[in-house]
């Protein structure tokens, strides 16, 4: 192929990769469309059944060393977030016995609840969030 068409070929599949829901696959195969285009564009690379395999070779060997850092770094840490309502107080909707799950209401919205306190709570009683557990909240009264 010529150095022209494997670059639109790159860019085709950059395009794509645009168009598509997140998961970077097909840009790493642009990318390696783009460099085999630019090599047989200054001469490398001649014969058709080099420019096919130099462009396998870059493009899961991009995907494998750079797919997983770029997620990464593109997608926030929720987890700080969540980790942050530690120490909150909530209010149960319910009476839970030590050891009972229930709901609990935090920052204006219901929460799944398991009382991990030695003592009953009462509903509307003041508890403290020690732990996040997922979507549930480890709970102990004041």
């Amino acid at each position: 192929m010529t150095s022209w068409t494997w670059i639109a070929l790159g860019l085709v599949l950059a395009a794509i990769e645009l168009a598509t829901p997140g998961g970077f696959f097909v840009i790493f195969f642009g990318v390696g469309a783009v460099v085999v285009g630019l090599f047989r564009l200054v001469g490398l690379l001649e014969q058709p059944w080099t420019q096919w395999l130099a462009f396998s070779v870059i493009a899961i060997g991009a995907l494998r060393l750079f797919r997983r850092p770029l997620l990464a770094w593109l997608q926030p840490n929720n987890q700080a977030a969540v980790d942050s309502i530690v120490g909150d107080s909530a209010l149960p909707s319910h009476d839970l016995a030590p050891g009972e799950r229930g709901k609990a209401e935090l920052r204006g919205t219901l929460w799944n609840a398991h009382n991990v306190g030695s003592r009953a709570v009462v509903a509307r009683e003041r508890c403290r969030v020690v732990a996040v557990n997922g979507l549930e909240l480890d709970i102990q009264p004041e």
